[in-house]
């Protein structure tokens, strides 16, 4: 198996692995693909460098559309990172034996992934005075973006005060989303501004929608249990 080949499976595993957490059919295609189904029919399909194809019959439905759009958000964020694990030199610190690859590195702080059985986990960790050891490590699992945020932060590539967290965010829909459907009178560049915003954080939580029904279910089952006592 050639380098660029055994690069291609390890993407179509990882990618395998991520779309199926999320909830996917994943079957991997004679001709080099992964065939993405759901609910047992055709959705797309997926190639080696993370492009999506599919047909227009197979995403008419508006939920299908977006499920297509989740499948090409996921397998994007996955051929970033396994470039990265493919090119990476390997975290050469006390007691790690070869196990992380160092993704990135800045004011002593580090980003480092690792390949596991549920796929590619991530962590952040501070070195230590001499830069032989690590201390101090945020463990995120698979999730990339969430790594890639504390990252920034904790190198002070960014100042935290310019990120929003997931909560503030999730809020910040919900106010734009109100806005909208309120009956206020928007002028249309107002408007267009709040569905961008809107966009841009979909963008960054593609679950966002999931995360905040399942909110609001938490918070009427609380509400109904506090009828009945």
């Amino acid at each position: 198996m050639t380098k660029n080949e055994k690069a291609t499976a390890n993407y179509f595993r990882e990618t395998a692995i991520v779309l199926t957490r999320e909830g996917f059919q994943v079957e991997h295609a004679d001709a080099g693909l992964l065939r993405i189904r759901m609910d047992d029919q055709p959705l797309c399909e997926v190639n080696g460098i993370g492009s999506v194809t599919y047909r227009s019959e197979n995403v008419a439905l508006p939920e299908r559309e977006a499920a297509k759009d989740k499948v090409f958000e996921s397998v994007s964020r996955t051929a970033e990172y396994m470039r990265q694990m493919e090119q990476a030199p390997f975290l050469k610190v006390e007691g790690l034996e070869d196990k992380y690859k160092l993704l990135a590195e800045f004011n002593d702080t580090v980003l480092a992934g690792m390949n596991s059985k549920f796929g590619v986990v991530f962590t952040t960790w501070d070195r230590t005075v001499h830069g032989n050891g690590l201390s101090h490590g945020h463990y995120f699992m698979e999730d990339y973006e969430k790594a890639k945020r504390d990252f920034a932060v904790r190198s002070h590539l960014i100042p935290k005060d310019l990120l929003f967290t997931h909560d503030q965010m999730i809020e910040i829909y919900r106010c734009c989303a109100d806005t909208l459907e309120s009956g206020y009178e928007l002028t249309y560049e107002q408007e267009t501004s709040i569905r961008g915003v809107q966009d841009q954080i979909m963008r960054s939580m593609p679950d966002i929608l999931d995360q905040i029904r399942e909110q609001n279910l938490k918070a009427e089952e609380s509400f109904m249990g506090e009828q009945t006592m």
